[in-house]
């Protein structure tokens, strides 16, 4: 009943906030003018959102740390999603964004995270492995963001219920470009799987559903350059970790120039991330029928241990057996990483860049590759694979989707990992233990109702 309640009481002041907009500018139109609301008549407002159920199977080695807590084997977990959005539109300059978020989610896995955090809990060490994965937590939370939008309806032993406003900004368009204040997401960098220039809540290499990024509170500015291409600036206030404060050290300062030439574009960055300065360059073009994009950054830190970042890849689409086919390679070179996964676990400033979601995976050098098969106009398979160059081992993600109806969407797929021991997706002992972290392997299936 209190899941009920707190669910009615955000969708109340979702519908609240709307009303406040619309009488703030229905007031300033009278105030304006004597005669008919013109501003008010031409308010629009668009509905919109989805629903989606997710069932997963997953299996742990005999050797695991989950092993540790619970033998169960496989693991079943279940998460709904559901999604509210609403754009407001005041004028052809003004209008606002706003997305409610309701997410259920438990099982297994959950139980047995639960069990780790507890008898973990008491420990010391930053950079202990399952300190570094978080236990495989990926509840939402707004702890560092500048409004917490997010709350907990219900955090039990075996599941989780929590909503949040994952959108709630108003953007405006005047003349000389675009201005959005609130909470959104930027993306910027060309990387396929891997994306090193993309610094605010970048997708994970592994995330197969990519149709929302995590938002973030932000101020976003793009101003178009005539003939020549645009700027972008933005400004992400970070709360610390130990006072909770708004500071220049957990915040970030971004900026981003881009042009064209022909058909090849360039794009020149610039940004203070946390306690970083970083510097990045990237470039698109095509080589034939082939697309080609290259992205570098150089991070300068405080520790003289600066480092370089890179990620090129190619995608082309071609017809073979009267089959639409489309296929990607990419190179990425994490310069922060190390191609000892041990070495890599001790790595305090390592550790903290992957907790913060920086970067995900911890190896130097990485090959990826995939590709998307039309079966027939509703039903398409896609493949994609990660190989840690140095080790060996890597990730399989195999997935068929199925477009039901016109607003029904089925997904069928699997995790596989594969590597010998002691490496990053085949497993590695945790250090002073006798049990190993490996990733899970899992099948799941997904069901998606827009509306």
């Amino acid at each position: 009943m209190a899941v009920i309640k707190t669910a009615v009481f955000y969708l109340i002041a979702f519908f609240i906030l709307q009303l406040i907009f619309l009488n703030i500018f229905h007031n300033l139109s009278w105030a304006a003018s004597d005669n008919t609301c013109n501003l008010f008549k031409t308010i629009e407002t668009n509905w919109g959102g989805q629903i989606r159920l997710q069932g997963s199977v997953s299996w742990q080695d005999k050797n695991s740390i989950y092993t540790s807590v619970d033998k169960k084997n496989p693991s079943c977990d279940a998460d709904i999603d559901f999604r509210l959005k609403n754009t407001t539109y005041f004028t052809d300059h003004i209008y606002s964004t706003i997305h409610y978020e309701n997410v259920m989610k438990g099982g297994d896995m959950q139980r047995k995270l639960h069990k780790l955090k507890r008898i973990h809990a008491d420990s010391s060490s930053g950079t202990e492995p399952f300190t570094f994965f978080s236990l495989g937590d990926n509840t939402i939370n707004d702890d560092k963001r500048f409004f917490n939008l997010t709350k907990i309806i219900k955090k039990a032993r075996n599941h989780t219920i929590y909503h949040r406003l994952d959108r709630f900004s108003i953007t405006f368009n005047p003349r000389w470009g675009t201005v959005r204040i609130g909470r959104q997401a930027v993306t910027w960098g060309n990387g396929l799987i891997f994306n090193p220039m993309d610094l605010f809540n970048p997708f994970a290499p592994t995330d197969i559903i990519r149709d929302y990024k995590i938002g973030d509170d932000m101020i976003y500015t793009d101003i178009p350059l005539k003939n020549t291409g645009n700027l972008q600036f933005l400004y992400v206030p970070g709360r610390n970790d130990s006072n909770g404060h708004i500071t220049y050290s957990s915040s970030s300062t971004a900026g981003k120039f881009h042009i064209s030439s022909g058909t090849t574009e360039f794009d020149i960055m610039a940004a203070h991330h946390f306690d970083d300065f970083i510097t990045g360059v990237g470039s698109t073009g095509y080589f034939m029928d082939a697309a080609w994009r290259v992205n570098a950054t150089v991070t300068f830190t405080d520790r003289e241990t600066d480092f370089i970042s890179i990620v090129a890849n190619m995608d082309y689409s071609w017809v073979w057996l009267n089959k639409n086919i489309y296929g990607f390679m990419e190179f990425y070179f994490n310069g922060a990483g190390k191609n000892d996964i041990s070495e890599a676990m001790s790595d305090p400033l390592l550790v903290q860049r992957l907790m913060r979601g920086d970067i995900f995976f911890p190896g130097r050098m990485y090959f990826a590759s995939g590709a998307q098969i039309e079966i027939n106009p509703l039903v398409n398979f896609y493949f994609t694979m990660i190989n840690n160059i140095y080790d060996y081992s890597s990730i399989f993600q195999p997935r068929i989707l199925w477009d039901m109806t016109e607003n029904l969407q089925f997904t069928l797929g699997g995790n596989f990992y594969c590597g010998g021991k002691e490496t990053e997706f085949g497993g590695f002992t945790i250090q002073n233990t006798d049990y190993m972290y490996s990733p899970l392997n899992s099948i799941y299936v997904w069901w998606t109702c827009f509306f």
